[in-house]
This record gives C-alpha cells, sequence and structure tokens, in this order.
C-alpha cells in the first residue's frame, strides 16, 4: 500500500468517529428565579434585560432605573441581594424618571402623567379602548 492509499483511509476513520460535543454546564445558582416585583425572572439574565420581564417596562425604562440606582447593565439578576430587589421595587413604585418615558402621559381622565405596570397597565388601555368605542372613533372600531 502507498502512502497516498493510507491518507484517505485515516481521513475516513477520522470522519467516522463520532464527535463530542463539550456540555455546557450551568449553574444551578444562576438558573433560579428571582421574584421582582411580581414577576419570576431567570437568574441567568441581566439586570438590563430581566427588568424588561416586568410588563409595563421598557428598555428606556430599565436602563433609567439601572443608571438612577447605579447598578452595572451587566449584573446577573441572582446576584442581586433582597435589599436591592427591595430597593429597585421600590425605585419601581415610584419611577422617578422624566415624563417622555412614562407610559400615560396626560391621561385623559385625570391630566396627569402617570406609569403603570402589569394589570393597571391592561385596565387602562381596555378602558381606552371602550372610550374610544363610545364616541364611535375610528380606532375604537378596528380595536374589535
Amino acid at each position: 500500500m502507498t502512502e497516498k492509499d493510507k491518507k484517505p483511509e485515516k481521513q475516513k476513520a477520522q470522519a467516522k468517529a463520532p464527535v463530542e460535543k463539550p456540555q455546557k454546564q450551568t449553574d444551578t445558582f444562576l438558573e433560579s428565579l428571582v421574584r421582582i416585583y411580581g414577576y419570576d425572572i431567570p437568574g441567568s439574565k441581566n439586570l438590563y434585560t430581566g427588568l424588561t420581564y416586568i410588563k409595563g417596562i421598557s428598555w428606556s425604562v430599565s436602563n433609567a432605573i439601572c443608571h438612577k440606582l447605579n447598578y452595572p447593565k451587566t449584573k446577573k439578576i441572582s446576584e442581586l441581594s433582597k435589599d436591592e430587589i427591595k430597593k429597585i421595587e421600590n425605585f419601581i413604585q415610584s419611577l422617578d424618571v422624566p415624563s417622555y418615558l412614562k407610559n400615560r402621559r396626560a391621561d385623559p381622565e385625570t391630566g396627569k402623567t402617570e406609569h403603570y405596570y402589569s394589570s393597571d397597565l391592561d385596565m387602562k388601555r381596555e378602558f381606552d379602548i371602550k372610550r374610544l368605542r363610545n364616541i364611535k372613533s375610528y380606532r375604537g372600531i378596528s380595536m374589535l
């Protein structure tokens, strides 16, 4: 057998051998769920990303929260202490951000600029649609 014949046999043998992929080791510590403002957020997410799991918090509001509380955006949710979680929840409750970041500017009922979360946000949206239907607005009718 010549040297040329041996090379293809070696290549075939190497190609047939199953290649084992290294398995990812997952930290059970990072896979835990953290409850913030009534929502379960995976511990493996960054703070910036994880806060957007809360209904009513957009990327820009999440960025403002990280900036105002001086938390790094890349910090993992599972690394937050209970005090830090309380601090985030209190900040979300009062939400000291510019009015253009809030989701309810110049409310038709009260005229105030406020920010709503979860079920309150759903309820306000539903009431807005009902109001638009009552005045027979095209926007209200198209929501059927």
